[in-house]
């Protein structure tokens, strides 16, 4: 569901988010609120489906998402979002072509977006478009990071080593996540998983 009815926590949540990538002055915050809109999802509900074009790039207040494909009539998990990260099916959302993979929500899910007809008002106007430009450029580049992070992991990490990692940058992730979502995205089965699970709390 979208709304333009978002709370005061919700756009200071939003807007420390947002620092990360660019700062913006009051006078250039109140210029960017118009362009806001809220959007909340149900548990299992998407944000992008496959096929179609990604309308909005996202950032969770609250909740979580993942990313994944369908193969062969088997969902192959690639990623997972929480709270205080940008979510978008970013080729689709950039090039307006239809996604590729889908977003759905595991929990309920609050975030604010961004649509992409806004995002060109913006990028458009004499306050804000420096600072949107600058946005979008950093927001590419942190993503690429955590693809080729992700690419080197299968690479040169064991299964076990990858999910030491999951669980240092996301602690509580196998309270929120089911886990055969988790073994999915490690590229193991949940049978591996579970093996993997005693055996580290056996050493930790």
């Amino acid at each position: 569901m979208i709304t333009t009815d978002i709370s005061e926590a919700s756009l200071k949540v939003f807007r420390a988010g947002l620092s990360r990538f660019a700062s913006f002055s009051e006078a250039e915050w109140v210029e960017l609120l118009p362009y806001l809109k809220a959007m909340r999802l149900k548990k299992k509900e998407h944000f992008s489906v496959q096929g179609a074009i990604c309308k909005y790039i996202g950032f969770i207040i609250t909740g979580s998402v993942r990313y994944y494909h369908v193969k062969d009539g088997l969902e192959i998990t690639g990623y997972f979002s929480f709270e205080n990260e940008f979510v978008s099916s970013y080729k689709s959302y950039v090039t307006q072509q239809p996604a590729a993979g889908y977003i759905q929500a595991l929990e309920q899910t609050e975030l604010i977006v961004i649509s992409h007809k806004n995002m060109q008002l913006m990028l458009s106007h004499p306050t804000l478009a420096f600072k949107m430009e600058r946005f979008g450029r950093l927001v590419a580049e942190y993503y690429i990071c955590c693809y080729e992070d992700r690419i080197a992991s299968f690479i040169t990490q064991t299964p076990e080593e990858r999910y030491m990692q999951m669980l240092e940058k996301q602690g509580d992730i196998m309270l929120r996540v089911p886990q055969h979502y988790v073994a999915n995205f490690l590229g193991i089965t949940p049978v591996s998983l579970s093996r993997i699970r005693k055996r580290t709390l056996l050493i930790y």
